[in-house]
């Protein structure tokens, strides 16, 4: 699509009764841990921040690990903010809500 940093929410809904859905969501963020996308943990969802096209290989990651470890069913929620012209950064909206 282009080089600019966009950032995106990833939220995953596990739909199972084999395990606790925390289990697979630990599962999904060792993945995105893994990939090296700059990432921060929430207690809805995990925010990542790189390339178009690393914040959708991420997600397809999450998607085939969880696919090829059994996982029978899950909602991936994804959101993403693009700005066609320039970088945008997390940072660049939270930045004043951190404590100085």
């Amino acid at each position: 699509m282009h080089t600019h940093t966009i950032n995106a929410s990833i939220q995953l809904l596990p739909i199972v009764e084999d395990r606790h859905p925390y289990d697979w969501v630990d599962e999904a963020i060792a993945v995105i841990q893994k990939s090296g996308i700059q990432h921060e943990v929430g207690p809805f969802a995990t925010v990542v921040e790189g390339s178009y096209e690393a914040v959708m290989q991420v997600i397809h990651q999450i998607n085939e690990h969880l696919a090829s470890r059994g996982c029978t069913e899950w909602i991936t929620s994804v959101q993403l903010q693009i700005r066609s012209n320039s970088p945008i950064t997390s940072l660049e909206k939270t930045e004043k809500f951190h404590q100085k």
